[in-house]
């Protein structure tokens, strides 16, 4: 059976028009988009409007700001995976006299750098950048609140520090290099630091009363790499694509997968969420989402990816409170990943040329000391060992060029894998990070550390 669904059945279309609606509704928004991709195409989208006839569409830019801060940290990474720094290089390598110098790349990526949240006063989000003209008016007098690299802290000037930080390796504004590197290699034509119409203009909606009141809209100056953008519904979902699978154009998929992994440990109490590099994460409805959420005066946005479902959403509001935009997105992908769930991949056979003999004497069962496990073999000569019983440290691991393997997750994340032989050439054990696994349970003769009792096995 081969199956192809593009479209989403009437029912789950009503259920996610519904949703917006009263997301519009009940957050007294002057307008609302959603909007739902599956494997980076936008497959719905749908809004609300205080005026009848003017709704909005996915082709209608919103205010994202800090949704902006992931599209800084793949500038970053970029300029990783070209060899011009290294994460755990501290700023000051790049960037001399900023008086944070000590903290690395990644701290700053992660939010664990220490710094601030906020930039001092007056409220940057509703100031003009000139107000800020140098990087010390953005940092202030005492730029750390916290120990570097302890915990994670949200900060908006270590977004400035990094967009900064792009500018001097490259030579080139942080403008100019997103739009050259990420934006237009996308197809991203709809995001520009500036309002574009057609755009929805930034409302304040009064708490207790239903009147309205226009925001200001800002050029942030320094502090624009970390919340400056505009964006549509339609650009946001072709973006998820790229955060769920990579792009070589722009970053191959092993490093995208590396902005998803946590970067720091969550705040006390804060076991649902964490922060990878420059990427929120969240446990929500028994699924992973990843991606960030973005406010400013006037506009509230959120975007949220599955990968394991391949669902993404994305919800716009143009009101400075109250749409739970965040909250409608993850319900968006609920929606679509429950009613719809994706087909699996149709079960291959491995290519000939991933099999050979030895590799396939390997598989079966292993014994930690009594622990049962399994050696699978895997894609690309890869192998995965699991817990034939119950619940245990499961990994998958990835071929070394000089024999042997290195664990790509869970507890042997970058632990190696190998197979110790005798003399004679056939196999003893396996070695995993000192733990020896063997063909059976304490067998005489074994390397097993210790050694084994010469009585052997007995009963009571």
């Amino acid at each position: 059976m081969t199956s192809s669904f593009e479209a989403l059945l009437p029912s789950t279309e009503r259920a996610l028009s519904h949703r917006v609606a009263v997301a519009q509704a009940e957050g007294r928004a002057p307008s609302f988009v959603g909007a739902v991709a599956r494997d980076g195409r936008r497959v719905w989208s749908g809004s609300r409007s205080c005026v009848d006839g003017h709704a909005p569409d996915a082709d209608t830019q919103y205010r994202i700001g800090s949704l902006t801060k992931v599209f800084t940290a793949v500038l970053v990474m970029r300029l990783r995976d070209e060899g011009l720094l290294d994460l755990n290089d501290p700023l000051e390598k790049h960037l001399p006299g900023t008086r944070v110098g000590e903290v690395t790349v990644a701290q700053l990526l992660g939010h664990s750098a220490g710094l601030g949240a906020e930039t001092p006063a007056p409220w940057w989000e509703r100031t003009p950048g000139t107000v800020r003209p140098e990087l010390a008016d953005v940092l202030g007098d005492e730029p750390l609140v916290q120990p570097m690299g302890r915990r994670h802290h949200y900060s908006n000037p270590g977004y400035t520090l990094l967009g900064s930080l792009v500018e001097a390796v490259r030579g080139v504004s942080w403008e100019e290099a997103l739009r050259g590197e990420v934006l237009e290699p996308l197809g991203l034509t709809r995001t520009s630091t500036q309002p574009i119409a057609p755009h929805a203009g930034g409302w304040a909606v009064h708490p207790w009363a239903d009147v309205m009141l226009p925001e200001p809209t800002e050029d942030l100056g320094l502090m624009a790499p970390a919340g400056q953008l505009w964006s549509t519904a339609d650009d946001l979902c072709r973006f998820a694509g790229f955060l769920a699978q990579g792009d070589d154009r722009v970053l191959c998929a092993a490093s995208v997968e590396e902005m998803r992994t946590p970067a720091a440990p969550p705040a006390a109490g804060d076991w649902e969420g964490g922060y990878g590099l420059g990427v929120q994460l969240v446990h929500k409805d028994g699924r992973t989402l990843i991606g960030h959420t973005g406010s400013l005066p006037g506009f509230v946005a959120c975007l949220w990816v599955s990968v394991a479902d391949g669902v993404a959403a994305v919800a716009l509001a143009n009101a400075t409170s109250g749409p739970l935009t965040a909250a409608v997105a993850a319900d968006l992908v609920r929606i679509v990943a429950d009613a719809e769930p994706r087909f699996p991949e149709p079960w291959r056979p491995l290519p000939e040329a991933e099999v050979d003999q030895e590799l396939l004497e390997l598989t079966g069962p292993w014994y930690w000391g009594t622990y049962a496990f399994g050696l699978r073999l895997g894609p690309g000569r890869g192998v995965a060992l699991e817990p034939l019983r119950g619940a245990g440290r499961r990994a998958e691991f990835r071929p070394l060029p000089g024999g042997g393997w290195i664990g790509l997750n869970g507890y042997y994340a970058g632990e190696t894998l190998r197979v110790v032989r005798r003399p004679d050439g056939s196999v003893s054990h396996l070695d995993l990070a000192s733990f020896v696994f063997t063909r059976e349970p304490y067998e005489q003769g074994d390397a097993v550390p210790g050694g084994v009792d010469e009585a052997g096995w007995r009963g009571l």
